[in-house]
């Protein structure tokens, strides 16, 4: 292993008084106070409460609470944990239950370890084993440990979705005020001690960190798992490009969902006709935009709720931008390399800005977004992710000094190069340096549209390659990143490129010759000529290792007729001033279209990565003009682009490049 990565494995800040030392990787003592003798022996649910909110919209609530022997709730005031979820409180009901049967569930757990596909087609079904393991399932709905250990956790339907009343309000100010009065709420509840948390995954995260940016009255800690910052730019539309596969699949989830009734309800012989109107007025919640955005002809086609997802100044794109340095509760953040949030959880410790390094914790894995914690919980690697939100929770809420304070504020499962621990991320000791698009064969990829090569040096032949939408992308990491990690069963896919690049230009480096880490934001500045009057260009960057395979460890896709709107603020720049981490403003009545055959210079930004080159890998940066199911072009640039071949202009007076952080040099 590389001396940096040496370096960064040594966890500890000192040894004196005044800084105790670093509790290490994975203190075992975390792990043996969450999984020993509970302080109560019961739970004691309280289904369906009614949860009134400022303007009379009723939100059902599940409450978990601490219980005796008979299964009656203490009467101890404790802290409250809130988890604010879309996905219908009765999915934490049943992995509640289900987790929960003495003797058959072990059982089943112990079965279904026991099933090994190595070798199949199916072999990736090994990352969800291992998930279950890693502790999320706790963290997105009901931690039962955590409750008979002295918390009360209430699990709540978002305004309108799962059990409560209203129309689904997708994030925006009506439902971050709703939030806001779930947790006055609670902390009111007399089994309250007036401390709150908050908890859960994916959109339970995201509303986190919307409601400590609000700075609310008693949120003393919150444990995001998988949150993102900035909606719009994260996840509806990187790059203007559509996410229409993500979007599509958790529309569908969620919209589904909806339209369970309240079964406990029904049990006890009481139906909610409130809820039925609301689901009967508005079946169908955000279909409307999506089916606009992907097949509107024109801006001025798109009606004005969809219109408002890209005006920079809209209400809603104010509201789907979270102030994260505003934030002041101490958040442990958990993110992965394959999740589709990646964009906004490695900027974590930047973005809460707010909070001292104690109060911050990034712990980034390498799952997909419904495998985190799958690479968690063994030795070598963090705790389970239950255990790490108890030991957060015990720390900021009830003030039990577990070290957990003193964790590293970057933990990283770096690809290829194992868990690391640092202060920061990107990691110490990196260098941008150019790594130059030229026309020479690198004889890596035969399968590809074109096979050229990187180098140091700006290319001296000047050539003009072309790439025409295709669907190979079908079968790639990014399909299986934008399922949210649903196909990566099939790791020919996932874990290899090669099939995905039948469609794509690609620029692969020389081998390295000594372990080589590459950390942070990579931007890769192209040279581009569309033949309509606008365009889209995706980027994949991979590790391909000797026998050939591509493993992806970055993406990234830009519309050409943004790239007049790059904020200078809000990018990342190198000390030569090349951009790093392009930011573009996303407006849609900015757009600056090209003339047919015009050249046009692209910055197009690539996800954060962490990563370790091994001797005899390399780099490749493949180019596509279509990257489906992740993203397409909106509807608009479609009809002014008429999907027509894209071309890649390899000039030696004005080359292309990607832009790699490094701690050596690649080529």
């Amino acid at each position: 292993m590389i001396a940096v990565l040496v370096e960064l494995t040594v966890v500890g800040f000192g040894t004196s008084a005044a800084a105790p030392a670093n509790p290490g990787l994975n203190p075992p003592q975390w792990t043996a106070t969450q999984d020993g003798p509970p302080k109560y022996p019961g739970v004691a649910i309280e289904p369906s409460v009614s949860i009134r909110m400022a303007d009379g919209t009723i939100l059902k609530g599940d409450v978990y609470r601490p219980a005796d022997t008979s299964g009656r709730a203490t009467t101890d005031k404790n802290p409250v944990i809130v988890n604010i979820t879309p996905y219908n409180k009765l999915i934490s009901i049943v992995a509640d239950w289900g987790l929960h049967i003495p003797v058959l569930t072990p059982a089943v757990l112990d079965f279904i370890n026991s099933l090994n596909f190595t070798g199949t087609p199916i072999s990736g079904i090994r990352q969800f084993q291992d998930m279950i393991r890693g502790g999320m399932i706790s963290s997105f709905g009901v931690d039962r440990k955590l409750v008979q250990s002295g918390y009360t956790q209430i699990v709540v339907d978002a305004r309108g979705t799962g059990t409560s009343d209203g129309t689904w309000q997708v994030f925006n100010d009506i439902e971050q005020h709703d939030t806001l009065d779930v947790l006055a709420w609670a902390r009111n509840q007399p089994y309250s001690n007036g401390k709150l948390g908050m908890s859960g995954v994916s959109y339970s995260a995201i509303n986190q960190l919307q409601a400590a940016a609000k700075q609310p009255a008693g949120l003393d800690a919150i444990f995001p798992v998988e949150p993102m910052t900035d909606i719009v730019h994260d996840v509806v539309a990187p790059g203007a490009g559509l996410g229409v596969g993500f979007l599509s699949l958790w529309l569908s989830l969620v919209n589904g969902l909806n339209k369970v009734p309240d079964l406990q309800g029904l049990l006890r012989g009481q139906f909610d006709q409130a809820w039925l109107d609301s689901r009967v007025k508005d079946p169908l919640v955000f279909f409307n935009q999506l089916s606009e955005a992907i097949a509107a002809p024109t801006v001025q086609s798109l009606s004005p709720n969809t219109r408002e997802l890209i005006q920079v100044d809209s209400s809603l794109r104010k509201a789907y931008l979270t102030a994260a340095s505003n934030v002041k509760t101490p958040a442990m953040v958990i993110g992965g390399w394959n999740d589709i949030f990646t964009n906004a959880e490695w900027r974590a410790l930047d973005q809460l800005s707010g909070l001292s390094a104690d109060k911050k914790k990034l712990i980034m894995g390498t799952g997909y977004h419904v495998t985190p914690g799958a690479d968690m919980g063994n030795s070598g690697q963090p705790p389970r992710i239950d255990v790490l939100q108890r030991a957060w929770f015990d720390k900021w809420l009830k003030g039990i000094d577990n070290g957990i304070d003193r964790y590293s504020p970057a933990t990283i499962n770096i690809f290829n190069g194992g868990w690391v621990q640092a202060d920061s991320f990107p990691l110490p000791g990196q260098q941008y340096r150019r790594l130059y698009l030229n026309s020479d064969r690198s004889g890596t990829a035969p399968g590809a549209v074109a096979d050229g090569s990187l180098a140091a040096t700006k290319p001296v032949t000047a050539a003009k390659w072309t790439v025409a939408p295709g669907l190979s992308t079908i079968c790639s990491n990014d399909a299986a990143r934008d399922s949210t990690g649903i196909l990566a069963v099939f790791p020919g896919c996932a874990d290899d490129n090669r099939i995905a690049e039948q469609s794509a230009l690609t620029f692969t480096s020389p081998q390295v010759s000594a372990p080589t880490q590459i950390s942070g934001p990579i931007n890769v500045h192209l040279n581009t000529q569309v033949d309509g009057t606008d365009g889209f260009f995706s980027t994949v960057i991979s590790d391909v290792s000797p026998d050939g395979r591509s493993r992806v460890i970055s993406t990234g896709s830009m519309t050409t007729s943004i790239r007049n709107q790059v904020e200078p603020a809000k990018s990342g720049y190198s000390s030569n001033g090349d951009l790093t981490d392009p930011y573009y403003t996303l407006d849609v009545d900015t757009r600056q279209l090209v003339k047919p055959g015009e050249i046009s210079m692209l910055d197009i930004g690539a996800l954060a990565t962490g990563a370790v080159l091994q001797p005899g890998h390399r780099l490749r940066v493949s180019v596509y003009s279509m990257n489906f199911p992740r993203s397409i072009s909106l509807g608009p640039v479609r009809a002014d682009s008429g999907l027509l071949p894209e071309h890649v202009v390899l000039d030696p007076n004005n080359p292309s490049w990607v832009n790699v952080p490094s701690d050596r040099p690649i080529a």
